[in-house]
């Protein structure tokens, strides 16, 4: 187990050098000055941002800037903010657990409701069930999640005051009032969810359908073993073998998705604190969000390959 993910760390290196690269430049070759937007309305000269370029490393040749940046990624520096003066890595950070919290529950919703669905519309094939699923997984695609998060901020937080419209936790609440925070959880969480609970649903129906087609499930019923039995421990754990392969970028993807919840619901994540520095283009701030992310991805990964073969045991971690 160590040897495996000793190579899988190994085969991340160059996936993460090339996502330095392009962030890189993209970051750079996008329009507007920073050190021009930081100083607007100051009353400083041509001299002064000049200075404050050449503080910043902004008036060397590109590929020495970034060469600069790796040397300092190496030993663990992610620079300096321009806007807040402090490190990027640690501003970042502090933004983690408030995306990571909404991400789990997020993910928590999608194989808790996801699945179930997907089982449940196989074996109900062709009744109005398996229909109610299928329609519901197309519109969890159609449905735009800022359009779904305004609509049930509209009827839950205006119309029923029943949960929170905005924020992670009420003001003058303590951090560790479990239920406060839940209920500001809640409706942010749903909508990021909804995504993956159509994709889930519509998976494993066709997976479970392609696996109670198979010769061993028909062996199964006929050793005369119990429906129960037939379906938990043969079917669906080899129905469930795609759905830990798609596991594996589920993490960046609700990191990423959460950027628009975010925004809708003041949720104080990382997707709306890069904006911010995206907006603000602090250069720093925005690289050091991309490579945590990246990072983050790689560890998705490495999981979902651990996963991956304990759920099927024919694949060995080798």
């Amino acid at each position: 187990m160590r040897t495996f993910i000793l190579r899988r760390l190994l085969f991340a290196i160059p996936t993460l050098i090339g996502i330095s690269i392009i962030t890189f430049v993209i970051v750079r070759l996008a329009p507007g000055d920073p050190i021009r937007l930081f100083t607007f309305g100051s009353r400083a000269t041509n001299e002064d941002i000049e200075a404050l370029r050449h503080l910043y490393g902004l008036d060397q040749p590109l590929p020495i800037q970034y060469l600069d940046w790796m040397w300092k990624l190496v030993h663990l520096d992610f620079g300096r903010s321009f806007i807040y003066n402090q490190d990027a890595a640690a501003l970042f950070m502090q933004y983690v657990p408030n995306t990571l919290q909404l991400a789990i529950v997020a993910l928590a919703l999608q194989l808790v409701i996801g699945v179930p669905l997907g089982v449940i519309a196989a074996l109900k094939r062709g009744t109005w069930v398996d229909g109610f699923v299928r329609v519901f997984g197309v519109a969890g695609h159609a449905v735009p999640a800022f359009w779904l998060g305004l609509v049930l901020i509209l009827f839950f937080a205006v119309q029923l005051r029943w949960l929170p419209s905005q924020g992670m936790l009420t003001i003058g609440k303590d951090n560790w009032d479990l239920l406060d925070r839940f209920k500001h959880m809640l409706l942010p969480a749903i909508v990021l969810s909804l995504t993956g609970i159509a994709n889930y649903s519509r998976l494993l129906r066709t997976e479970t359908l392609e696996v109670l087609s198979q010769d061993f499930v028909r062996t199964a019923h006929a050793k005369g073993l119990h429906e129960r039995t037939v379906m938990f421990v043969h079917a669906l754990r080899n129905a469930l073998i795609p759905v830990v392969t798609a596991l594996g970028g589920i993490l960046a993807g609700l990191i990423g998705g959460a950027l628009v919840i975010e925004q809708v619901f003041s949720w104080p994540g990382i997707g709306r604190f890069t904006f911010a520095a995206a907006i603000a283009k602090d250069y720093p701030v925005i690289q050091a969000g991309v490579m945590i992310s990246g990072v983050l991805l790689v560890i998705s990964y490495i999981l979902r390959d651990i996963a991956y073969a304990v759920v099927d045991p024919r694949i060995g971690v080798k």
